[in-house]
């Protein structure tokens, strides 16, 4: 079996995994590390940003990765056929903040993108922001504004022809059906070697839309990826972001189009006993996706290594650390039956 046929195998049996590093984020010291860390730990796909240093990053991580023996995942990166809360950036005027403010901005940032050590000025550093929209109510004087970021249409094809990716994501929201068949056009274009696009959708799309995303994306000869957003942008806040995703596939399951189904949104170490305490349910999900809690549990291993002046690819001590924790996430699913 090769690398890539690996991926088409894991969602035939429910062991999909794939690591999300967020839409928005260009944080690429860290991209690399994670990539690399989570492609060696055996997921199966890498979700990055359409940006060609963010793509770079996640395979110089990679390439680390297959020097010792990883299987190579699949390369994924996400567009929006229009505006979506993946992306986006969080952005204030520090200059405008009190200096008796207790900053529950900073405390609630969970990529630490915010404060005077990040930025030297107190604001967002923009790099590192990936727009999960936490400190945006936590402001008291609703100073922080989101600026949202799209690809322009006719910048697609030649991207995505550059970057080569192995599958696309597409997050739609509902009511954006001519939108969502433009971009599938783009990405026709581009002639990319897609072998999924994954539709990233929650609750509020409704199943109906789906089924003409799916008309859309078979007229195109595109093989579909459900991913079942159950909270966006949740991270790993605890059982109920967890139950929230389990909950979405069970009510959505039988009206789902054709394409596997892959829980994302929230996901954690608990979406796993929720799903096999619902062995009728859990049958239909293909897979997993981790975003905040993938990043969080090895936030200390990664800033620990910035403090020495090293990436933590290049800790010797501490990336098997890394990597052991990151098996403990992946593990269940990778081994699920």
């Amino acid at each position: 079996m090769t690398d890539l046929a690996r991926g088409e195998a894991a969602l035939a049996v429910g062991r999909w995994v794939k690591w999300i590093a967020g839409a928005s984020n260009q944080d690429l010291a860290a991209i690399e590390d994670l990539a690399g860390i989570y492609a060696l730990a055996g997921v199966h796909c890498l979700d990055v940003a359409a940006d060609r240093a963010v793509v770079s990053a996640a395979r110089r991580g990679m390439a680390w990765a297959l020097a010792r023996g990883a299987a190579a995942p699949w390369l994924m990166v996400s567009l929006s056929d229009g505006q979506d809360p993946h992306f986006r950036k969080a952005w204030f005027d520090p200059r405008r903040c009190p200096a008796q403010c207790p900053r529950p901005c900073e405390r609630v940032c969970p990529a630490q993108a915010i404060g005077e050590q990040a930025t030297g000025q107190a604001g967002v550093l923009e790099e590192r922001c990936y727009g999960c929209g936490r400190c945006l109510p936590a402001c008291p004087l609703g100073l922080i504004e989101e600026h949202a970021q799209v690809l322009a249409p006719q910048a697609v094809p030649p991207l995505l022809g550059e970057l080569s990716p192995d599958a696309v994501e597409l997050h739609t929201q509902p009511g954006r059906q001519q939108d969502f068949e433009e971009r599938l056009a783009q990405l026709a274009a581009s002639a990319a070697p897609l072998r999924r696009v994954a539709v990233s959708a929650g609750a509020e799309v409704a199943p109906v839309e789906l089924w003409q995303r799916y008309a859309a994306l078979r007229r195109c000869g595109f093989r579909p990826l459900w991913q079942l957003d159950g909270r966006p942008m949740s991270g790993d806040v605890g059982d109920g972001t967890a139950r929230a995703a389990v909950a979405l596939l069970v009510a959505r399951r039988r009206e789902m189009p054709p394409g596997p189904l892959q829980l994302a949104g929230g996901t954690n170490r608990r979406s796993l006993p929720l799903l096999a305490a619902r062995p009728l349910d859990g049958r239909f999900c293909a897979g997993v996706a981790f975003g905040g809690v993938a990043r969080r549990q090895l936030q200390p291993l990664l800033q620990l290594a910035q403090a020495r002046g090293q990436s933590l690819l290049q800790a010797g001590d501490l990336w098997p650390q890394a990597l052991d924790l990151a098996r403990q996430l992946v593990g269940p699913w990778l081994e699920r039956i």
